[in-house]
């Protein structure tokens, strides 16, 4: 396996152990294509969940830019409730899997169809 699918196979155990979820494995791995390049950069490849500004990020930069939705106070309610099920207590959280628990929260699969 590639370094890229060691990755993904990662980010797929932690949305498994720490949400309990089963993941669709062709749309994480889409999801974690689109990161680019930050998620081999160990800073970049996670999302620190308190900073504010990083959140403001999350919310421009991805749900709004890139899965294309409207401005609203619903962005940040579902990024919390992203981090939440993600694990709050958690310090690492992969920005692969919180965008990945995003796309399915607004049913936006189809951006990476």
């Amino acid at each position: 396996m590639g370094k890229r699918e060691d990755l993904v196979a990662k980010y797929a155990e932690a949305l498994q152990s720490k949400c309990g979820i089963e993941v669709d494995m062709a749309l994480l791995t889409k999801v974690t294509i689109g990161c680019g390049p930050a998620i081999y950069n160990a800073d970049a490849e996670t999302i620190a969940a308190s900073d504010p500004a990083e959140m403001e990020r999350v919310k421009n930069n991805f749900l709004m830019k890139k899965l294309g939705l409207a401005e609203g106070p619903e962005l940040m309610v579902a990024i919390d409730a992203a981090v939440e099920t993600y694990g709050k207590s958690d310090r690492n959280k992969y920005r692969a899997a919180i965008y990945y628990l995003l796309v399915k929260q607004f049913g936006k699969e189809a951006v990476y169809a």
